[in-house]
């Protein structure tokens, strides 16, 4: 489609400082900037958050992509579970899947059982979920052979 660019996908977290723990410390983003609360945040409307709730926004980064995941901190209202089966999740090339999943273990995280990903061009790798410490869905994988582009 003419026109689309795919900025970042966005999860919501309950705590900023521990959802670093796995986003920066095991699946390695880098953090390019912590905003503060703003009032006038377009996240409150979008995002269903009562106004009454304080946020911070997290831009992350890779090597090779600027600003391509977020996290929004929602705090002073509870955050409730979503109904499962789940609706998103972020989808991530990972170089040493065995690495991810033992920080992800390590941080107590829930990380499903590895399947074989077969494409529908006939390569076959690795394929993980792991879920973050607010029920969000991150999938890992790595095409055997191949090198990232």
């Amino acid at each position: 489609m003419s026109g689309v660019r795919f900025q970042r996908g966005n999860h919501v977290v309950a705590n900023l400082d521990r959802a670093l723990t796995f986003y920066q410390g095991v699946l390695g983003f880098e953090v390019t900037y912590i905003l503060p609360p703003k009032a006038e945040s377009y996240s409150y409307p979008v995002f269903d958050i009562p106004r009454s709730a304080q946020m911070r926004f997290c831009a992350l980064s890779t090597d090779t992509q600027e600003r391509v995941m977020a996290l929004t901190e929602v705090t002073g209202v509870a955050l409730t579970a979503l109904a499962h089966p789940r609706r998103s999740a972020i989808v991530l090339e990972i170089q040493d899947p065995d690495a991810v999943m033992a920080g992800a273990r390590g941080l107590g995280l829930q990380v499903y059982d590895e399947e074989i990903l077969k494409t529908q061009d006939g390569r076959t790798g690795r394929e993980i979920g792991i879920v973050d410490f607010d029920d969000n869905l991150v999938v890992i994988y790595k095409i055997n052979g191949a090198t990232s582009t």
